[in-house]
This record gives structure tokens, sequence and C-alpha cells, in this order.
């Protein structure tokens, strides 16, 4: 069922300044809108954030690499001026078994009632299941686009917004780092359906759950899920669209008209299983996903989705650029409001 999106938050995001402009489908030509001033994104550093996590090896939930990573994702955000909790539980995965699950949620601007989240998940893929190479289907994947990217990206958002002249952000965000999203069915695990989707997303469905029992608020959200692979564009996922349009449509138009929109095309992609579902359904805030959406090849998530070479190597900081800069442009004008 679709959900009620809040009247004066899509009011917000629809009428920038004094600039009015309507809700427009996939392919329309996008309005020009009034942008605010916006501190730049810088993709290297972006990059420094990606290697620094894949230095520790794949993180996957429980291991050593994993533990570590989790205290240098906190104390990243600890040092951007960032208040950080670590909410901790243990999950139920596929097979039966549990495995530990942390996600690490920094609230910048804790003091202010106006929410938005952004988030990601952190953790790494336990096997290369669609690596080409049936011998590494056992294998933990890097996980440098799918995990490290997202994380490295909020980590730049924020480092570019504390270092902005004033600071005169106003909202409060939430960074939310998602735990256990990619221990989903493997493709090879017998007498398992591999496509049940409750298996992914497990760390989100937590945090989800919590924050509906505590009432938790905010005005909407954005995933950021693979966000620096080459080649990659990233096409209005469905779910996205069923529950926040408005978002959907600020962010694609404000990516065009600062100069990304080769890598935000004005048309619909899939129906994808992801962590803002649980955010939307169960969390009931307007949640968008920026994933890619590829034509051709193996797989519509791109070349490295669930393979050994997810690695650093493969990722563009060009992408990076394109996803950061675009968000932060729009926090700016929503910020404006």
């Amino acid at each position: 069922m679709k959900k009620y999106i809040p009247f004066l938050m899509a009011l917000a995001l629809l009428t920038l300044s004094a600039c009015h402009r309507s809700t427009r489908s996939a392919g329309d030509r996008p309005d020009t809108i009034a942008l605010e001033p916006c501190p730049s994104f810088s993709a290297d550093t972006a990059m420094a954030y990606i290697n620094a996590q894949c230095a520790f090896g794949p993180r996957v939930p429980g291991s050593e690499a994993w533990r570590e990573c989790q205290q240098w994702i906190a104390e990243a955000f600890t040092s951007l001026g960032c208040e950080v909790e670590l909410q901790q539980t243990e999950v139920t995965v596929y097979d039966g078994s549990t495995v530990p699950c942390v996600n690490i949620i920094a609230h910048l601007n804790p003091q202010s009632s106006d929410r938005i989240i952004l988030c990601s998940h952190w953790d790494s893929r336990p096997w290369a299941d669609n690596d080409p190479d049936e011998a590494n289907h056992h294998t933990p994947v890097l996980a440098a686009n799918d995990g490290a990217s997202g994380v490295a990206v909020m980590l730049e958002i924020l480092r570019a917004i504390r270092q902005a002249e004033g600071d005169t952000l106003r909202t409060g965000i939430d960074f939310i780092c998602f735990d256990v999203e990619d221990y989903g069915t493997p493709q090879w695990a017998d007498d398992v359906d591999e496509g049940t989707s409750d298996t992914w997303c497990l760390g989100a469905t937590h945090w989800a759950r919590e924050a509906a029992n505590n009432n938790y608020k905010a005005r909407f959200g954005i995933l950021f899920d693979m966000v620096g692979g080459r080649g990659s564009t990233f096409s209005m996922e469905r779910v996205s669209r069923e529950y926040a349009e408005p978002v959907v449509q600020m962010l694609w138009h404000i990516a065009h008209q600062i100069g990304y929109g080769h890598y935000f095309p004005l048309r619909d992609g899939g129906f994808i299983t992801d962590d803002h579902v649980a955010v939307n359904r169960i969390a009931h805030i307007p949640c968008i996903d920026i994933v890619p959406y590829h034509d051709d090849g193996p797989s519509s998530f791109g070349p490295t989705w669930h393979t050994l070479s997810d690695t650093p190597a493969n990722i563009d900081p060009g992408v990076l650029e394109a996803v950061g800069q675009s968000v932060l442009q729009l926090l700016y004008n929503d910020n404006a409001q």
C-alpha cells in the first residue's frame, strides 16, 4: 500500500524559493530550480574513505575485520562532530543460524526535531556467489562498491557540511550504517529458496522496527547502495517512486541542473529489495534508493556485484562525485525552506 507523504515535506521539496515546479514522470525534461549555496564534495576524500574500509578486508559480520571497521566508522563520524550510538542485536540468517548485527548511527544536530536520514549498509557479502569463476563462490567479497562506497559518500557529505563556512545546515541528519544487509541466501545454497527477500537487509529491518516502536520521526531518507562503480547510472528505482516520489523528482532534477544528468537518467529502474524497503514499510519514513541500474551484462547492479572484482580499482571517483554533490545540493536546498 502506498504510504502518505506528509504535505509539508512534499511542499518543501517541490516549492523551492519562489520557483514553482510540478511533479513530473520519468522522461520529462527537468525544470530549472533555484540553487542554494552549497559546499563541494571531494571525490578524492571519498575514495580515501573507501580505501580505509577495504584495508580491513571483507567486513563479514562477526569477523575481526568487521569489528575493526566498526570501530573505525564510529570514530570517523565522531571526529566529524556527530554523536554516535551502536545499535547491537543478533539476527537469524538464511540457514537458521544467528550472527551479530551492529547498526552504526551518527547524529548531526541532535537537538533538532526536524530530521532526515542518510543511510547505507557497511557489511560485506560473505560469498562471491555471482563471480564468473565458480571456485570463488564461497570467498568473501571485499565490497568496495557494495558497502564501502555508501559509507564513504556519507562521511564525505558530513565532512563537507562541517567544513563549510559558517556550518549553516540547521536540519538534523541521522547517518545510519546498516549491518547484515548482504547476508541473503547464497545462490549455491541447497534446499533453500534463494529468492526469499526476508533474508536480506536484516539490520535495516531491526532498525525500522525499533524506530517504529520508539515513534522516531524523519521527513525523508536517502539510501546509498553501490554508488561508485565504473559505468554506473542511477535510474529512478520504483519502490522509491511509490513511497517518496517528491524526493526522487527533486534529486534527479537537481542532478541534471548541476551537470550530472548522465548519471541520473530520467527513466524508471526496477523494484529493488534493499534497506529502504524496511524504512518505508516498517518505519513509515519516505526513503529513496540511489542504486545502479545496468541495461546489459550479467547483473543489473553491474559487473562487480557479488564478485571478487568489487575492489577499489573498480571505483570511479566521477560516480562518487555525481552522487555526493547532487545529494549535498538537495540538502542545502531543503535546509533553506
